[in-house]
């Protein structure tokens, strides 16, 4: 490894910038999950880590990560602590940076895999809550994750690390019109269900009923104001979490993981959860 020079410094900080992100398509992911997640993962064959900015302490903790770097190709810097801490966005930085080329897959694709559990997110605008409904949407086993073109961008430093590394483990669409994707997963074959408090039916009637065994895509809101009326329109129904006891509310990743979890268990066996060694 070897310091890296001014250059690679500057074109890392910018990536903190969501227009230049778009227009370099890499984004910035920090800490030891997300960097050993980045390592392993591939797209269309290609690696998605491209570079590694690493303190000294860091490596001799996480000596397996930057070999994982290093096997995947990426260039390796040995980067000073307060070098290091002006690309992190975290108040304690953990040694690690890494520069990721952009993974997102055209919808198009994710409707060819013929989805059984989508999470849709409409007007999500806070990148913590977008990367913890796709840590959700991971951990239920959803196969795929798409944010329409008034969310929040998937690559927002905060996004990336509140995903927790799930971002590199399931299909992301981003960009996309919500009547595009509505009409999209339809024709594919998958219901569509608003989650909103104000729905005509709740979660207890959907489970009750057996519809929820059946191909679903979650469309979640804007966290204060929910989803407009026109986008809720688009849906084939519109399904409230009941509340049992005093809360007002739940916040929208307790919401999504809710209702995500509750169409991974009526589309599993009557046996229960799938262990992480199953491949059902």
């Amino acid at each position: 490894m070897i310091p890296p020079s001014a250059t690679r410094i500057a074109a890392a900080r910018r990536l903190a910038r969501r227009s230049l992100r778009g227009r370099d398509r890499r984004f910035l992911a920090e800490g030891p999950q997300a960097v050993r997640e980045a390592a392993a993962h591939r797209v269309d064959g290609e690696p998605v880590l491209t570079e590694l900015f690493v303190t000294e302490d860091a490596a001799g903790r996480h000596g397996d990560i930057v070999d994982a770097a290093r096997t995947a190709g990426a260039r390796l810097h040995l980067t000073p602590e307060d070098t290091l801490a002006s690309l992190a966005r975290t108040v304690t930085p953990q040694g690690l940076v890494g520069v990721c080329r952009f993974l997102d897959r055209p919808f198009a694709d994710v409707l060819a895999a013929r989805p059984r559990l989508v999470a849709l997110l409409a007007h999500v605008r806070d990148p913590g809550n977008a990367g913890t409904v796709l840590r959700c949407a991971d951990a239920a086993g959803a196969d795929a994750v798409v944010l329409t073109d008034a969310s929040v961008d998937v690559y927002n430093p905060k996004a990336v690390r509140a995903s927790v590394g799930s971002l590199f483990h399931l299909p992301v669409a981003v960009g996309v019109p919500a009547p595009e994707a509505v009409a999209g997963l339809r024709a594919a074959g998958v219901r569509v269900l608003a989650a909103d408090g104000a729905g005509d039916r709740d979660l207890d009637a959907e489970l009750d009923d057996g519809t929820l065994s059946s191909p679903t895509a979650w469309m979640f809101g804007n966290e204060a104001w929910g989803l407009p009326e026109e986008t809720r329109a688009l849906a084939d129904d519109v399904v409230g979490v009941p509340i049992h006891g005093r809360a007002e509310s739940l916040n929208l990743a307790t919401a999504a993981a809710v209702c995500l979890y509750a169409s991974a268990r009526a589309q599993r066996a009557p046996g229960g959860c799938r262990s992480v060694t199953s491949n059902g």
